[in-house]
């Protein structure tokens, strides 16, 4: 086990144990903004509200929820861990710079995209999760079964106009993050070449807009048109 701690502790190792629980993480953005869709439904909510209750009480989501949460804990603690290195091997900086040159601002900015993320993952968490998981949610009644009514706490935020504003803010911050490390993480894992790395770019910029475009129109329809 003493050659499995060295790889996974060294820089190299906290790269690819980044880059896999990163594209982990966007597997994860698909699979929530498609149980999210479900509130378009003109239906009250009760598809919204049958999902949530699917999810919350079936096993198997229950155990991949420790898995993500696990994902998250190791991709925040190797970006902090490496950020740390990266400025002990150069603590003082050139004094000519011009990072715009070889490098986009969404790679020099990781770290600050990565903070609103985690802000607003808190604050969403707090705000849908808890209730979700150890109640205090109102009941409502689908078809005779009363299921906990996540849907109504959808709306009620969704009217909150400071919510909406930090929702779609790290929506965008979570766009550029995802611009830059979806491309990333590829290259880091050796599937770089110069035939498909184009298309893995390109995708990744797609991928990375239409997903969090996704998840911003949510909060925008439901401030403005609801």
């Amino acid at each position: 086990m003493n050659w499995f701690t060295k790889t996974f502790s060294s820089t190299i190792g906290r790269k690819i144990v980044m880059s896999v629980t990163g594209l982990f993480l966007c597997s994860f953005l698909v699979v929530h903004l498609i149980g999210n869709l479900q509130l378009f439904n003109n239906d009250g909510g009760a598809a919204f509200n049958i999902y949530s209750h699917f999810m919350a009480n079936n096993m198997v989501i229950r155990v991949m929820e420790i898995v993500l949460v696990l994902g998250f804990l190791f991709h925040i603690y190797d970006a902090v861990v490496l950020t740390r290195k990266n400025k002990t091997a150069r603590p003082v900086d050139y004094q000519v710079q011009h990072p715009e040159e070889n490098s986009t601002w969404s790679s020099r900015n990781m770290g600050l995209l990565g903070t609103v993320i985690l802000v607003f993952l808190v604050i969403h968490l707090w705000n849908f999760f808890v209730p979700a998981r150890f109640g205090g949610l109102e009941g409502v009644v689908i078809e005779d079964v009363e299921y906990e009514n996540l849907y109504l706490r959808v709306v009620e935020s969704f009217q909150i106009w400071w919510y909406v504003a930090l929702y779609v803010i790290s929506m965008v911050a979570l766009a550029y993050h995802l611009i830059h490390g979806f491309q990333s993480a590829f290259q880091t894992l050796g599937l770089s070449h110069k035939k498909y790395t184009p298309f893995i770019q390109q995708f990744g910029y797609a991928f990375s807009v239409i997903v969090c475009l996704g998840f911003a129109i949510i909060p925008l329809y439901f401030f403005f048109f609801y």
